[in-house]
């Protein structure tokens, strides 16, 4: 099986205020299969966490009115969604953004711009732990 048929059929969410990358995440993951739902604030992110119950979250860190940290901080305090795999979008990749992404839950950074190889083989990576295989 490869990692393409792993991940057909998850339900991603690209939470970013950056048309272009909301966008682009779309269509990469779209042809692997995936269903994508985009956000383009945190707020937005969080009406839309209930709806559409993803099973991963790739959201940017910077953000107009809440931030890519808070975004995240949030998901994991729920409980129906802390053990929602969340992936931090940032054009910044240093110690201390990572070091700030783990204390608030995040499992892993993608440095931007993305290729759609490092995007689905994230996806890939973080599937099997949303569907518990």
């Amino acid at each position: 099986m490869s990692a393409m048929d792993s991940i057909a059929g998850l339900k991603v969410m690209v939470i970013d205020d950056s048309n272009t990358i909301r966008r682009s995440a779309e269509i990469f993951l779209s042809q692997a299969g995936c269903r994508v739902i985009v956000a383009d604030d945190g707020f937005d992110a969080l009406a839309k966490v209930s709806d559409h119950e993803p099973d991963l979250v790739f959201c940017d860190v910077l953000m107009p009115r809440l931030d890519g940290y808070q975004t995240c901080a949030l998901i994991k305090k729920s409980p129906r969604f802390h053990a929602t795999p969340v992936v931090m979008l940032s054009s910044k990749d240093g110690l201390f953004d990572r070091a700030r992404g783990r204390m608030v839950g995040c499992e892993e950074y993608l440095t931007k711009p993305f290729t759609k190889d490092s995007l689905l083989k994230c996806v890939a990576q973080h599937a099997r732990r949303a569907i518990g295989a």
